[in-house]
């Protein structure tokens, strides 16, 4: 099976949720996700103190594999699960906006209930893509090359979109992809890297080495290529686009985790 398609920030989001319940309600999630051991069914025990059990029992283990009435799924799936049938698309409240906004980061919208049925989810993306084993990738790869700075960018685009700051996310976004693109050039092509003063000369450095391969149509001297093309969307009016949206800075968000996951690994395994 899988790794569990959803992120920490969205799992703690979605057992924020699950605050909503009653007594007997939350008692019947902690037994449908198997964690009576970990979380006891006491009426001492407020609900948000449950609560504050099931999410340290599942970011601990979110890969535990659960046999429910759907099938098997990760714990981590499951609780999110729950946290759907408790959703209301259109509300505004912080818990459900952390929790929407997360199921986004990942590649997943929500259904609205129709007809007496649960809201559901669905994935935005394919699942071949799975978003947030990408993230945990990038992040690792960025620790273990030592690129300090992008990891630094890369984590303040991800704050800025939790709070919904998209100008500041898309800023970060491009200040990242750029940094990360400077790290690989000085780290493979140190002495050619040392000589040259813009973002723009290194990237080209690393298409006339090979490293961004032409081939494929990742680079080319005409500038009519995936790198430079992805710059231009990432720089539209400026780094701080003066009026941005949710869906298109979450956009950028994946196109970005996706594109540097590709380089990181080529570089991790060139």
């Amino acid at each position: 099976m899988r790794p569990t398609p959803f992120s920490r920030p969205t799992i703690v989001a979605a057992t924020e949720l699950l605050d909503r319940h009653s007594q007997a309600g939350i008692n019947r999630v902690v037994i449908r996700l198997g964690l009576e051991a970990e979380v006891s069914s006491s009426s001492d025990l407020s609900v948000g103190k449950k609560c504050a059990l099931i999410a340290r029992a599942i970011v601990l283990r979110p890969d535990r594999v659960l046999e429910t009435v759907d099938g098997p799924m990760t714990l981590g799936e499951a609780v999110v699960r729950e946290a759907v049938k408790l959703a209301q698309p259109a509300s505004t409240d912080d818990a459900h906006t952390a929790f929407l906004r997360g199921l986004a980061r990942d590649g997943f919208v929500l259904v609205p209930a129709v007809g007496g049925q649960n809201a559901s989810i669905r994935a935005a993306l394919p699942n071949e893509i799975q978003l947030p084993a990408t993230d945990d990738d990038v992040h690792h790869l960025l620790r273990h090359f030592g690129f300090i700075t992008p990891l630094g960018h890369l984590d303040q685009a991800i704050d800025a979109h939790t709070r919904g700051d998209w100008a500041a996310c898309n800023a970060q976004l491009r200040s990242f992809l750029e940094g990360l693109f400077d790290d690989i050039a000085r780290l493979t092509y140190p002495q050619q890297a040392a000589q040259l003063a813009t973002s723009d000369n290194r990237r080209t450095l690393l298409g006339n080495e090979g490293f961004l391969d032409s081939g494929r149509g990742e680079w080319s001297i005409d500038g009519k290529n995936y790198v430079n093309g992805l710059f231009k969307m990432l720089h539209t009016h400026g780094s701080h686009p003066g009026l941005s949206n949710e869906d298109h800075s979450t956009f950028r968000l994946h196109v970005v985790l996706v594109t540097a996951g590709m380089y990181l690994r080529r570089l991790y395994r060139p």
